[in-house]
């Protein structure tokens, strides 16, 4: 009986673990979405209307009603998030089916158009979607680049542990502060006042380091080296080092995270537009 080594074994397991959402079962997917692609192109050269096809047509009410369904369980990618379970539709599915059906729209809603745009509630619905795509796939890259590099910037440490880090050194920065003089103390009390999460979502989006009071407690101290004895002088500037590391390490993690938000606040919202704007045309092509 042929037998597999270990090692073979968990690379064969890792494999399976890491397999990215979007090659799920073996590109099951994409493959699906690529026919559909492919399909509805067919129908549309096959039949080569003269003048150009309009969404008023059958074929056109066919893909629009196809597009507007897709749009719609799209959507319920969100209410799937909160009920994960294994399986044929565990989140994984989801995803991938989310994505691939969701770049098929590309097709399905500019075949429906006919190639006809202006300026109307119609042509609104299309850059909307093809917005909301455009978002999806900036999403994509971001979910399958970011975590990575959250968790190499981490390293160890969750969240929680790096703030109960950068809080025990603060206490030992404040002890170590007790003896010194006035010039010293501010440096060091100005550090301390320092809030790592601080300047809002700008400043979190502008890079991971460490604004600029403990950065200059770390310069200034030397020069007050006659008014501090030498193994304080010694612990604090370690101290102060370490912060500067950690704290630049958090404010690595909020730009990664707020990069992540951003994505959220815009893809969500421009998916409610979205919809708005497709109810209008379909009351409007039914009922106007």
């Amino acid at each position: 009986m042929a037998t597999h080594s270990p090692r073979k074994q968990v690379r064969r397991s890792g494999a399976v673990l890491h397999d990215s959402f979007l090659r799920h079962r073996n590109w099951r997917w994409a493959k699906i979405a690529s026919l559909l692609c492919l399909v509805v192109i067919l129908i549309y050269a096959i039949d080569s209307p003269i003048p150009r096809r309009e969404g008023d047509t059958v074929y056109g009410y066919t893909l629009g009603t196809i597009g507007f369904g897709l749009i719609l369980w799209l959507t319920a990618l969100g209410i799937r998030k909160r009920r994960m379970s294994p399986g044929v539709w565990s989140l994984k599915a989801w995803t991938s089916a989310h994505v691939w059906l969701g770049l098929s729209l590309v097709v399905i809603g500019t075949l429906h158009t006919g190639f006809h745009f202006g300026w109307n509630v119609h042509t609104l619905a299309y850059a909307l979607m093809m917005f909301v795509i455009l978002s999806g796939i900036f999403g994509v890259i971001a979910y399958a680049v970011l975590p990575s590099k959250l968790s190499e910037n981490r390293g160890e440490l969750t969240e929680t542990q790096m703030l109960e880090g950068l809080r025990a050194i603060d206490r030992q920065l404040h002890s170590a502060a007790q003896p010194l003089g006035p010039r010293a103390a501010a440096l060091i009390q100005s550090s301390l006042a320092e809030d790592a999460f601080g300047g809002g979502l700008r400043a979190r989006l502008r890079s991971g380091v460490l604004e600029s009071a403990t950065t200059e407690a770390q310069h200034r101290l030397s020069d007050l080296a006659g008014e501090i004895p030498a193994d304080t002088m010694t612990r604090l500037k370690s101290l102060l080092n370490q912060k500067h590391g950690l704290v630049a390490q958090l404010r690595r993690h909020l730009r990664l995270r707020a990069i992540l938000e951003i994505w959220l606040y815009v893809h969500v919202p421009a998916t409610i537009a979205l919809i708005a704007a497709l109810i209008v045309h379909v009351i409007s092509v039914f009922f106007y």
